[in-house]
């Protein structure tokens, strides 16, 4: 499929695969070993890096605005490495930095938070807006995590859950208007690609 305005960068023989139903914004760049899921969305000057090891996305999940993911490879000491994993339904907030760590579906990535290397981000919990989570560390599902370095706050109830839900769904369907948006524009000629 044709993604005008997307830099698709294929190297060591690995290409990225994007499922047609996905919105990649113009300005992305997707280098390598990545896939993403049905519906997913990748928006406007996002980079995802997999160079090194690999980038999984599932399905209906949004990654927002100027956010960067990259992964690290298997080494000595660390023969698993660190591939980076995204689950269903999750969302991941404008200028987010997400490094070789784990999201199970329906977790959430706040504003400019930070996901290092082997970290955990359990189903339907939140990774507050700007906190960083540090190697290795393990979010438990529906729980709360904030500030540098990042710990436990609270459980989250279940109208902070339906809440992420709402944002996820939010995603979906304004990843369909700009997807009109842009194909008009490129038809236009308002947009370069």
């Amino acid at each position: 499929m044709n993604r005008p305005g997307v830099n698709i960068i294929p190297i060591h023989g690995k290409t990225p695969k994007i499922h047609e139903t996905a919105f990649i914004a113009p300005g992305c760049t997707i280098i390598g070993d990545v896939e993403i899921g049905e519906g997913s969305s990748i928006w406007y000057n996002c980079v995802l890096r997999a160079d090194v090891f690999s980038i999984r996305i599932g399905k209906g999940t949004n990654v927002q605005d100027g956010s960067v993911l990259h992964c690290d490879p298997p080494r000595p000491g660390d023969p698993d490495g660190s591939p980076l994993v995204i689950g269903d339904d999750v969302l991941v907030g404008h200028m987010a930095m997400v490094h070789g760590c784990t999201i199970e579906d329906r977790g959430f990535v706040g504003l400019g938070a930070i996901a290092m290397n082997k970290a955990v981000i359990g189903s339907d919990a939140m990774l507050a807006a700007g906190a960083m989570l540090t190697e290795g560390k393990v979010m438990a599902p529906r729980s709360l995590w904030a500030g540098r370095p990042a710990k436990p706050l609270r459980d989250l109830n279940d109208a902070a859950v339906a809440g992420m839900r709402i944002g996820v769904a939010h995603y979906a369907e304004n990843a369909r208007n700009h997807a009109e948006a842009v194909a008009a524009a490129l038809g236009n000629g308002e947009a370069q690609g």
